[in-house]
């Protein structure tokens, strides 16, 4: 019996040795990847559709994240209510999302039931008709929530400053407007939706407590169809502005103003950016960072502020971001170049590194808590096109960077020079 009397040691997330359960893979008929974790302790699946069909594809504004999302919104068989009480009927729970380079389809379901559910999946990814009235309403919905949100400085400050960095015409920088809204017809999505889904590349993650005959069951109802069809993701280049420093009157009746700070920054296959994932949540990363404590802690300047890295496919960018009172604005921009400067010049304790550290391995500890959680790692790695090794890879950096790599990090990125200045009122 354990004495209850007497605390057991505490153990850093340092000194953890964390392993990334393996997935398993296969081909469908047809060739299209099939990667699963079948694991978990209740009956529960998702399983993830993941095409090749971001607005890096579309030739037209806004056609992507359109097809998308009106992807579920009626077949030549059923109706977009049909459709939503059918899934609810089972508990099911059916979402979209579009994103730069890929676009998603994830079920959340019992798994006793995928064998009801996946052939209404295959009539979604074959037989969407995206019915006029059903695109007239997302365009009215569309344009009313963006006249809404673009009176918010922080919803303005979060486009331009993908513009300034990627350029207006650079996927990552296009913004929607009501003209391109307007603009969208039903011939736009169903040529889309043919090119990019029905003739398009596929990819699928599954994950929970998986009945014993799913795999013929996926093969059943996808093995046939034309998912493994490479298309060719069109080069951008990034075109940013040459004016680093921009200022935009949003609202004259507004009280305060939404800061971003950005520059460009390499991918996750840089040799550097794990390093840099380390500096930023040391720098602006998480609620106890440099920035958190000076600006918020002891200026008082922000409810919150934050930095993080983009984590796009091809180009990337390092922003900070942050709302503060229009009369303190200069004043928090100057603070975030000042804890820049701290970084560059003075390498941090060990104290604080180690805090970081622990922070770090305790949310790569949660990242694999669960089968569902398993897969989202995997399914990063593989649509990254990264190998295990760089999963252990970054636990290795997490563990071992010294506090003069930081310094030199800092040095190499964290320049004032480099950065993109946005402040909208």
């Amino acid at each position: 019996m354990p004495n209850r009397t007497i605390a057991p040691p505490i153990k850093d997330a340092v000194d953890f040795q964390i392993s990334l359960q393996p997935c398993k893979k296969i081909l469908l008929s047809n060739g299209v990847p099939v990667y699963y974790v079948n694991d978990g302790a209740e009956e529960v699946a998702v399983i993830d559709f993941i095409f090749e069909a971001g607005n890096s594809f579309e030739r037209k504004n806004g056609v992507g994240a359109t097809t998308n999302y009106l992807l579920k919104n009626g077949t030549d068989k059923k109706s977009a209510f049909d459709i939503t009480e059918y899934f609810e009927y089972y508990g099911a729970y059916l979402s979209t999302r579009c994103y730069n380079e890929t676009a998603s389809i994830t079920l959340h379901c019992l798994s006793k039931h995928l064998n009801q559910l996946l052939p209404l999946i295959r009539e979604l990814i074959t037989e969407a008709v995206f019915p006029e009235s059903e695109l007239e309403i997302f365009k009215q919905n569309s344009i009313q929530l963006l006249s809404v949100n673009l009176l918010k400085c922080d919803f303005v400050a979060n486009r331009l400053i993908d513009q300034y960095l990627y350029g207006a015409k650079h996927p990552y920088g296009r913004v929607s407007s009501k003209a391109n809204i307007e603009a969208l017809t039903r011939e736009n999505l169903l040529a889309f939706f043919d090119r990019y889904y029905v003739h398009g590349k596929c990819s699928v993650f599954v994950a929970g407590k998986l009945p014993p005959d799913f795999e013929m069951v996926l093969d059943a109802n996808f093995g046939d169809l034309y998912l493994n069809e490479k298309k060719s993701t069109p080069i951008y280049k990034r075109q940013m502005t040459e004016d680093k420093i921009h200022f935009i009157n949003n609202d004259k009746n507004g009280v305060q103003g939404a800061i971003r700070i950005g520059r460009p920054f390499p991918n996750r296959k840089h040799p550097d950016f794990k390093k840099a994932m380390v500096l930023n949540t040391l720098f602006g990363g998480y609620f106890g960072s440099r920035l958190m404590g000076n600006i918020r802690e002891e200026k008082g300047y922000t409810y919150g502020i934050h930095s993080y890295l983009e984590n796009h496919l091809e180009d990337n960018a390092w922003i900070i971001s942050t709302e503060a009172g229009k009369e303190v604005c200069k004043e928090t921009i100057s603070e975030v170049y000042k804890e820049m400067k701290l970084l560059r010049d003075e390498p941090v304790n060990e104290e604080e590194l180690l805090l970081v550290k622990n922070y770090m391995m305790g949310l790569n500890l949660g990242y694999i808590d669960g089968p569902f959680n398993i897969i989202a790692r995997w399914k990063s790695l593989i649509i990254n096109g990264l190998e295990e090794k760089d999963y252990y890879d970054s636990l290795r950096v997490i563990k071992e960077i010294t506090a003069n790599e930081l310094q030199e990090t800092a040095n190499n990125y964290l320049l004032p020079e480099q950065f993109y200045e946005l402040l909208v009122i």
